[in-house]
């Protein structure tokens, strides 16, 4: 009965989560279709051999899937919940595979205003859920045992969930699968929170410190009036802010940019300057911005980047498929080891975020 996948995405992405996951699972040999509503903010893929959705919530890298936030495995739509008792149809799904290395209990909804309406009663609902399920004792095993999942419960409407399960070391370890940060007062615009989640999605934190200090360089395209500048910055990195624009008074009084007013396509780094990040939000079709970070890497002038690509409103999916494609044979072809994630960030709206890092050349 558990042999769907339920997938957590921005509202209006759904056709790219479907697109995504049909994909993934050919890859493994598994097959199935998607069932999905424009902006509801999930798709449910059903797959047509018992067993295969937990065979693809175990095999399929949760890191790799750029536009899904959230992969749990679930059964039926549970529908007509009583409202005197909604705990008891959950326990006996819950029952069906008898969750023993089960960790935690999150009681979720979509990311939608209308979904989101009922995540006050989801937070009192899973008090009373969690009781429950400790009495069965299907809680409280350790995360980081092998095999141990997490029960998951996405409402789609009042009285109207999906009761499923999903592996602790292959998903999203947030609510909803959104990370929460909070806007810094002192940072010069909004956009900063899309590179501090990016940073914290693909940088492994015990890493973050070796990865960013301030013995290292970085270049920002594209960087007024600061968001993107400040995250490198406050990490102690050194900036080339490379903006037509004015950058917020506040970085030039850290001493730790240099304005470049040049274009972001036409600017080159100091010569004999090392680069260890370049980082790019600029408002540009996608290819375009691929071909830069592809010139910026092949030619040597940084080590590490995080950039956005830009979607367009249709055909979003192979077009992020085309860059990323176009990325990984330059590098190929010019002989680097690297590493590449893509991913549809929460503080992301018509964009993806990308980052790329370059270990070395395969002829040293």
């Amino acid at each position: 009965m558990f042999n769907k996948l339920a997938l957590y995405c921005r509202a209006g992405f759904e056709k790219e989560v479907a697109g995504e996951i049909t994909d993934k699972a050919a890859q493994l040999g598994i097959f199935g279709f998607a069932n999905l509503k424009e902006n509801s903010g999930y798709v449910i893929f059903e797959c047509y051999q018992a067993g295969d959705a937990d065979k693809l919530a175990k095999e399929l890298k949760f890191e790799q899937f750029i536009f899904a936030r959230q992969m749990i495995v679930v059964g039926d739509l549970l529908q007509n919940l009583p409202e005197n008792d909604r705990i008891s149809p959950i326990l006996a799904q819950f029952a069906e595979f008898n969750p023993r290395n089960s960790s935690d209990i999150f009681v979720e909804t979509p990311d939608t205003n209308e979904a989101k309406e009922l995540l006050t009663f989801c937070r009192k609902f899973t008090v009373p859920l969690r009781s429950a399920l400790k009495k069965q004792g299907w809680l409280g095993k350790p995360e980081s045992m092998k095999g141990s999942v997490s029960l998951h419960i996405l409402f789609v409407r009042s009285g109207a969930c999906y009761v499923g399960y999903a592996y602790n070391q292959n998903k999203s370890p947030f609510f909803m699968g959104i990370p929460r940060l909070k806007f810094p007062a002192e940072a010069p615009s909004r956009s900063t929170l899309k590179l501090e989640e990016a940073i914290l999605t693909f940088i492994p934190q015990a890493e973050e410190k070796k990865r960013f200090n301030d013995s290292m360089t970085g270049v920002d395209l594209g960087a007024c009036p600061g968001g993107w500048t400040y995250q490198l910055v406050k990490r102690g990195v050194f900036v080339y802010a490379v903006d037509h624009g004015k950058m917020a008074a506040s970085l030039h009084e850290t001493g730790r940019i240099e304005h470049c007013p040049e274009g972001g396509f036409k600017f080159q780094p100091p010569k004999r300057k090392q680069i260890d990040w370049l980082v790019c939000d600029m408002v540009e079709q996608p290819m375009r911005i691929a071909k830069l970070m592809a010139k910026w890497l092949v030619n040597g002038w940084c080590r590490e980047t995080i950039f956005n690509l830009k979607l367009p409103m249709k055909k979003r999916y192979q077009e992020v498929q085309l860059c990323l494609q176009y990325l990984e044979e330059e590098l190929e072809k010019h002989g680097f080891w690297f590493n590449i994630q893509a991913k549809h960030l929460y503080h992301d709206r018509e964009e993806i975020t990308v980052h790329i890092a370059v270990m070395g050349k395969a002829d040293k």
